[in-house]
C-alpha cells in the first residue's frame, strides 16, 4: 500500500474499486469515477466476498464499500481486508444514518462514512481525501455521532429480544423463542428501555431502527 500512497505524487491515477449489491448505484458510481482523469475504476463487486477477493487481486488505492450486502456484509469485508492489509483505505457507503451503523464501520477500519444520497461530487472529493490519508466524516454524520455519544450498547441478547418485539411478538412469544421465562423477557425490556432512554416497546423499536441497532429486512 505504500506504493499506492505515493500514486498522486508520481502522477499515477487513484485506483478505485466499487462494491455495492445494487447495480444502479454501482453503475452510477462507476460511471462518474470513469469520467475523472485522475481516477481509475479497476473493478466492481456485488458482495463482501467479492470485495475481499477483488482487493487481493487489484490492491486498489481506495474502496467504496456498501455496508448492507448479501453473502458477506460490508463491515465483515472491511474487517477481513484490514486484517490482511492494515493500510487499506475504505469508504463505507450506505443509505443508513444510524450512529450504530457509523460506529460499526469506523471501528472495523473504514476511513470514512458516506450516505448514498450525497452528491456524487462529494463522493469524488471523499475518494481523493481518503487517498491523501485523511478521514472523511460529513457534517450530517458527525452530528449523528455526537447526538448519541457516549454510547450504551445493547447486549446481543437484548438486540435479539428487541428484534422479536419489532415483529409484534408478545413477551410470552419472545420468551418461548429464546428459551427463557416471561419475567426474564421483562427484565431484558426494562434494561433496553433504560439504555435507550425510552418509555415503551414502540419507542424502543423506533429508536433502535433509526440508530441502526438493527434493520428490518
Amino acid at each position: 500500500m505504500k506504493e499506492n500512497a505515493n500514486a498522486a505524487v508520481n502522477g499515477a491515477r487513484i485506483r478505485v474499486i466499487v462494491v455495492d449489491d445494487h447495480p444502479v448505484v454501482r453503475n452510477g458510481l462507476a460511471g462518474v469515477i470513469a469520467q475523472q482523469p485522475e481516477l481509475e475504476l479497476v473493478a466492481e463487486g456485488g458482495n463482501g466476498r467479492q470485495a475481499v477477493a477483488l482487493f487481493r487481486e487489484h490492491r486498489p488505492d481506495v474502496v467504496l464499500m456498501d455496508l448492507r450486502m448479501p453473502d458477506m456484509d460490508g463491515v465483515s469485508a472491511i474487517l477481513e481486508i484490514r486484517s490482511e492489509f492494515p493500510d487499506a483505505r475504505i469508504l463505507a457507503l450506505t443509505t443508513y444514518e444510524g450512529d450504530v451503523d457509523i460506529h460499526r464501520a469506523l471501528e472495523a477500519g473504514a476511513r470514512g462514512y458516506l450516505i448514498k444520497d450525497m452528491l456524487l461530487t462529494d463522493v469524488l472529493t471523499a475518494i481523493r481525501a481518503v487517498h491523501r490519508g485523511e478521514r472523511v466524516i460529513p457534517p450530517a454524520v458527525a452530528v449523528r455521532l455526537a447526538e448519541f455519544t457516549p454510547r450504551t450498547d445493547l447486549s446481543a441478547r437484548e438486540v435479539e429480544v428487541l428484534r422479536l418485539v419489532a415483529r409484534g411478538l408478545s413477551n410470552r412469544d419472545v420468551a418461548s423463542i429464546i428459551g427463557r421465562t416471561d419475567e426474564t423477557v421483562k427484565v431484558h425490556l426494562k434494561n433496553i428501555f433504560a439504555k435507550l432512554g425510552v418509555a415503551d416497546r414502540t419507542e424502543a423499536v423506533t429508536l433502535a431502527i433509526s440508530r441502526g441497532i438493527f434493520h428490518l429486512d
